[in-house]
């Protein structure tokens, strides 16, 4: 019989089987003891502590696969960071960093912004040959935004792979592991389109738009846009994920134990995030015997990618994203840099304003040396990777963003000021603009 893909009804959309609210942990150290009671109010920061206490308790009971990836919103693995947890964090960090390494930047090169290898060994070429992967696609997308003085901005360029967990990495996963992977920002079109900073609808779901779930304009038109420069395309980076995953979907239909797991870094984490709230939104993890398989997504160095509406609505159909952030990071503090989740003032529509979604877990590292080292994943991989390195605190220095953001929420404006604040946050990030963004 025919495997059929399942769009979500309404029983499935209903407040009845929303999951609980994911965790948000955003700011300095909590201490063990109090973090229950930091969950159930105000939300506080949570900075990554040593995995070792929680290898030297012999009474903790081993999470499931369910657990690591997200299942109960990561409670009780974040604070102390369980080592099970930390090893998956540093396994999916370490495959997207091979998108970096076999991303062909060299002009020269015939295989210039493609991938140097052939699916069938591009991870052994990059050193991960025992990664446990095979890779099904190549993924490609497309920067609406065109340069003048540069001709060839519009052509599409790798982005990324999908994979699949082969049957003994599955035996050790305990799951079918459905794997899409993105590197983060590198060349210039797509540094414009991090910087596009408008929201605007998603309107992912033909059958019902939802004009309130609203996400940054550059990150969806680089999710949704086609390569016109070209007579024959493999169509969106949207359309060639969402083909790919469903066809996994329908092979492995039998399995009884299958997620899917998206990971990227800076730019790609948006991506990711787009995708499995896409997935979600169209019902495409789920099967044709009506279970649910469950979507991860593995967020380094994001930024913000849409508002609070979206943000609800990735809580409500139960996409579970972890974000690992170094409090350093210029970038995971944008786009809404000062029109945020954080700012409560009347005259600011929530809808209007940009909200992280999922779990957060704080690093923090900077070397004077080398400034950028804050956004590199190598950095981020490498301080995971050292113990003594992970307890952390967040840097007790003047924040100048909180500072102007309190002194803002202090003041008492009348209606002619709260006109043109408003709409300058609404429309601050129409200087930069695809076409397609403002159809």
């Amino acid at each position: 019989m025919a495997a059929r893909i399942l769009f979500p009804n309404a029983s499935f959309l209903s407040t009845s089987h929303r999951p609980h609210r994911p965790l948000i942990v955003t700011s300095a150290a909590v201490s063990h003891q109090s973090l229950s009671a930091s969950i159930t109010t105000a939300p506080k920061a949570i900075s990554l502590k040593s995995a070792r206490r929680a290898e030297q308790n012999p009474h903790a009971s081993l999470p499931t696969w369910r657990d690591i990836q997200g299942g109960d919103n990561w409670d009780q693995l974040i604070q102390p960071l369980h080592p099970l947890l930390r090893q998956e964090i540093i396994r999916y960090a370490e495959l997207v960093m091979a998108c970096y390494k076999a991303f062909d930047l060299d002009p020269s090169s015939k295989r210039y912004l493609n991938c140097k290898h052939g699916k069938s060994k591009m991870l052994r070429e990059v050193g991960m040959a025992s990664a446990g992967y095979e890779i099904t696609k190549y993924i490609y997308a497309t920067p609406d935004i065109t340069i003048p003085t540069q001709p060839s901005t519009r052509c599409s360029r790798w982005i990324g792979y999908v994979a699949v967990s082969t049957d003994e990495q599955t035996s050790r996963l305990g799951r079918r592991d459905i794997l899409v992977s993105f590197r983060g920002t590198v060349t210039n079109t797509e540094w414009i389109a991090n910087l596009m900073s408008s929201l605007t609808p998603a309107r992912l779901d033909p059958h019902n738009p939802r004009p309130d779930v609203k996400v940054e304009s550059g990150f969806l038109s680089l999710y949704t846009s086609d390569d016109t420069t070209r007579r024959f395309t493999s169509g969106s980076c949207r359309e060639q994920l969402l083909s790919e995953i469903s066809r996994i979907v329908s092979k492995y239909k039998n399995e009884e134990e299958f997620g899917i797991t998206l990971a990227g870094h800076s730019m790609g984490s948006s991506l990711a995030l787009l995708l499995g709230y896409d997935i979600a939104e169209l019902g495409l993890n789920r099967t044709a015997s009506g279970s649910e398989i469950p979507i991860t997504v593995y967020s380094y160095g994001g930024p913000r990618v849409g508002n609070s509406g979206f943000k609800a609505r990735c809580e409500e159909l139960g996409v579970k994203v972890l974000r690992v952030a170094n409090v350093n990071d210029p970038v995971t503090k944008m786009p809404g840099v000062f029109f945020n989740e954080k700012l409560e003032l009347p005259w600011i529509s929530s809808g209007s304003c940009y909200a992280h979604v999922g779990v957060e877990l704080a690093l923090d590292f900077f070397k004077m040396k080398n400034p950028a080292c804050v956004h590199d994943l190598d950095e981020y991989i490498g301080w995971l990777k050292c113990a003594n390195k992970m307890n952390v605190k967040k840097n007790e220095g003047v924040d100048i963003l909180s500072k102007i953001r309190d002194f803002f929420i202090s003041q008492r404006f009348d209606d002619s000021w709260a006109a043109p604040w408003q709409d300058g946050g609404r429309h601050g990030g129409e200087l930069v603009q695809s076409p397609r963004a403002k159809a």
